[in-house]
C-alpha cells in the first residue's frame, strides 16, 4: 500500500496508533438507536464516547502522543493547556506511562473538572481568565521545565490517536451513508477522515459546530484559516477561535462539509439524549445529534453515524438544560395569574391547575407593578403538564373559570 505523505497524517499512522491505544481505552458502543431513526426516518447510530475512560475521546490522541515519546521526553514530562477534557486525557495518559504531567487551566476552569484532573495525577496550575493566557503560560513553563507540549489537536501523533474511533466506526461494517462528528480544531474529525478514506470510502464525512463558535465552517468557506472569535455557547468543548493547521489540510480533503447549530439545537439535543438514550452527553458530543434536528441535512432513508464525543458537563448545568427543554418542549410552563385579594382565592386557582391533571412546581408571590390594583394577588407559578396539547386544555379551563391569567413565554 502507497504511503500518503501529503496531509501529515496518513492510514498507517492511525493504523499504528489503534494498536497502542486499543490496550487502554474502552472499545465504547455504537448503538442504533429506534427513538432518533423514527424521528428522522432513518437508520441513526450512536458511538457513545462519552463513556470513555475520562468521559471523552480525548485520551486516543494523547496517550497516542506520550506512548510516542522517547525515553528522554518521557523522563522530564509533558505539559498541556486545557479548560476540560484534553487536561484530563493528557493527566491520565502520563499516569498510564509513568511520568510526570503539568495542565494549566484558567482560574474560570470548573472546580469538577480541576478535581478530575488533579485525580488522575496531574499538576494544575490555574492561571489567567482566558484560554489563551492559559495556554502561553503552559509554553512558557514548558521552555522552563524543558517538558513536551502535548496539543490538543494540531499534532499527528494525536490526530492519529483520535482516529481510531474512525477504526471502531468501520469495524461495526455498518456501512454509514453519513458519520456526522463535533469540530473544534479539527483533531477529531480529521483522524477519523483519514481512517475512513480507507474503511469506508462511501462514508461522507459531516463536521458541526455551534454557530456561536464557527471559525472552521468560516475557514473552509474563505478557503484559508481566519481567527474567528465568536461568543458564548454551551458546546464548549469545540469553542475553539482558530482551527489546527494540520487538521485543516486534512478536513479540507476529505470532509463533505460543516454545518453550525444553535445553541437551542444544542440544548434541545443535550435534553433529548438525556431523556431518551438516558445518556449524559456535553454539548460539543450533542452536537451531532443537533444538526439532525436543525434540518440542514437530509438524512432521509440514510444510514448515519452520530459520535457523541464527550460526557463531561457540569451538573449544575444540567439542571438548567434540563429545564430549558421542558420549557421548549411545553412540558413545564410559568403561568403568571391575576386573582382577587381574598381567602381561598389562590387555593382555588391551585385547585384547578390539579384538577386539570397538572403539578405545581413553584409559587411565588408577586406584588405587581405600579398601575396594578393593590387589592388583587399576583402569582407567578410554575407547573409541570404532559406536552403541549395538555397545557392548552388548561389554559382553556383557566378561561372558562374566569381567571385572569398570562402564560409566560
Amino acid at each position: 500500500m502507497k504511503k500518503d505523505t501529503s496531509l501529515q497524517v496518513n492510514f498507517q499512522d492511525v493504523e499504528r496508533a489503534s494498536k497502542i491505544v486499543r490496550e487502554v481505552v474502552n472499545r465504547t458502543p455504537f448503538e442504533i438507536s429506534s427513538s432518533y431513526s423514527k424521528r428522522f426516518d432513518c437508520t441513526v447510530y450512536l458511538k457513545m464516547e462519552n463513556l470513555q475512560r475520562t468521559g471523552s475521546f480525548k485520551m486516543r490522541g494523547s496517550y497516542n502522543k506520550i506512548y510516542n515519546l522517547s525515553a528522554e521526553q518521557k523522563k522530564k514530562g509533558v505539559i498541556a493547556a486545557s479548560a476540560g477534557n484534553h487536561a484530563q486525557g493528557v493527566a491520565l495518559s502520563a499516569a498510564l506511562n509513568g511520568i510526570r504531567s503539568v495542565v494549566v487551566m484558567p482560574q474560570y476552569a470548573s472546580l469538577a473538572k480541576v478535581a478530575a484532573t488533579k485525580s488522575y495525577g496531574a499538576e494544575v496550575v490555574l492561571y489567567g481568565s482566558s484560554f489563551d493566557e492559559a495556554f502561553n503560560r503552559s509554553l512558557q513553563i514548558q521552555k522552563e521545565r524543558d517538558m513536551t507540549f502535548i496539543h490538543g489537536y494540531n499534532d499527528p501523533m494525536v490526530i492519529a490517536g483520535q482516529g481510531t474511533l474512525g477504526i471502531e466506526i468501520a469495524e461495526e461494517n455498518a456501512e454509514l451513508d453519513y458519520l456526522i462528528v463535533p469540530v473544534g480544531g479539527g483533531g477529531l474529525i480529521s483522524g477519523i477522515a483519514v481512517a475512513m478514506r480507507e474503511l469506508s470510502p462511501g462514508t461522507k464525512i459531516i463536521g458541526v459546530q455551534a454557530a456561536a463558535m464557527p471559525a472552521f465552517a468560516e475557514s473552509l468557506k474563505r478557503g484559508k484559516i481566519v481567527e474567528c472569535p465568536g461568543g458564548e455557547t454551551i458546546a464548549d468543548g469545540i469553542a475553539i477561535g482558530h482551527p489546527g493547521e494540520i487538521a485543516f489540510r486534512i478536513v479540507s480533503r476529505l470532509v463533505e462539509g460543516i454545518f453550525t447549530v444553535t445553541e437551542d439545537e444544542i440544548t434541545e439535543a443535550v435534553f433529548l439524549l438525556l431523556e431518551r438514550s438516558k445518556l449524559l452527553v456535553e454539548g460539543a458530543g450533542a452536537s451531532p445529534l443537533a444538526l439532525l434536528l436543525s434540518g440542514k441535512l437530509d438524512v432521509r432513508g440514510k444510514k448515519v453515524g452520530l459520535v457523541l464525543s464527550g460526557g463531561n458537563v457540569d451538573l449544575s448545568l444540567v439542571r438548567k438544560i434540563i429545564l430549558r427543554g421542558l420549557m421548549m418542549h411545553r412540558r413545564i410552563a410559568v403561568v403568571e395569574f391575576n386573582t382577587p385579594d381574598r381567602p381561598g382565592a389562590m387555593k382555588d386557582t391551585l385547585s384547578l391547575i390539579a384538577e386539570g391533571g397538572a403539578s405545581v412546581m413553584s409559587l411565588q408571590e408577586s406584588p405587581g407593578n405600579s398601575t396594578e390594583a393593590l387589592n388583587r394577588f399576583y402569582a407567578r407559578v410554575v407547573i409541570e403538564v404532559e406536552d403541549s396539547q395538555h397545557l392548552d386544555k388548561l389554559a382553556e379551563s383557566f378561561r372558562k373559570s374566569g381567571l385572569n391569567f398570562r402564560i409566560v413565554d
